[in-house]
């Protein structure tokens, strides 16, 4: 619809990830987009339009009400498949950007990261339009705890089970993030940084129907089964925290694999009490 949320979003979306490319100097920047053959008609022209995505989940399984939801590894498929960037970033439509962000992410890529994700900044629904980006631009919003913009060298993604998640819908972040907390040789979390930006101050969105709430995490606990033998807990966000207060904060997040996290974390101790008895 013209005048929903996601449609003012998506909007702001679009203009702030133009400007930010104008603003990152000489740094290559190409930007994507993946869509169903329906949509393409919202494409801006200055961005690139990968090849029409053509299953959802809805391929998959029979849900009661009906809702064309992407798959993440069809999305990004295509976005490695179109590019030979050595760096690829994933953010959801929802999710715009600050000015500065691609120097910042140019500047965490030259400090050693192969894998990062920066946390967005909550706005007010006061803004509504892309007139007022100007003013946007100086607000720092409240923080936000769940991850929706991921950075990651090219490399990886051959690496990553992603098992049919679809996006939209609860456990495509922490199916997301899991895969970077394995594959990557040195994740970083950046969630104090102002960066990107999100219109609404609210934690927890309305989301999908139960049934593909259901269906993801499905999926989700497929994905914690293969990738368990390669998750590194010193890729865990908050490790550099003494152990209890690092577990407390595990099991507040909402997108740490706790149990792993836990599993993980007995293995350490067990090395290295193994390591002193020795």
């Amino acid at each position: 619809m013209a005048n929903s949320d996601l449609n003012i979003a998506q909007k702001l979306t679009f203009a702030s990830m133009l400007n930010a490319k104008a603003n990152a100097g000489s740094i290559k920047i190409e930007l994507f987009s993946a869509q169903f053959e329906e949509d393409m008609a919202e494409v801006p022209k200055e961005f690139i339009d990968t090849k029409n995505l053509t299953d959802s989940v809805l391929n998959f399984q029979h849900f009661k009400e009906d809702i064309k939801l992407p798959l993440i590894g069809d999305i990004l498929e295509r976005l490695y498949t179109s590019t030979n960037a050595d760096f690829l970033i994933y953010s959801n439509v929802d999710i715009g950007l600050f000015p500065q962000f691609y120097l910042k992410v140019e500047e965490f890529i030259k400090s050693g990261h192969d894998a990062f994700i920066i946390n967005r900044r909550r706005l007010q629904n006061k803004f509504n339009s892309v007139e007022q980006l100007p003013i946007i631009y100086k607000e720092t919003g409240k923080s936000h705890p769940g991850f929706d913009c991921f950075v990651f060298r090219r490399d990886l993604f051959p690496k990553f089970k992603l098992e049919g998640i679809c996006i939209g819908v609860p456990f495509i972040e922490i199916s997301f993030s899991q895969n970077l907390f394995a594959y990557s040789s040195n994740f970083k979390l950046y969630d104090k940084e102002i960066l990107t930006f999100h219109i609404g101050e609210e934690i927890f969105r309305k989301r999908a129907p139960k049934e593909y709430f259901y269906y993801n995490r499905k999926k989700f606990h497929l994905i914690e089964k293969q990738i368990k033998k390669d998750m590194k807990i010193e890729n865990f966000p908050y490790y550099e925290l003494n152990p209890i207060h690092r577990l407390f904060v595990w099991t507040l997040h909402p997108c740490i694999p706790i149990r792993i996290a836990l599993q993980l974390e007995l293995k350490r101790i067990f090395k290295k009490i193994t390591f002193f008895s020795t």
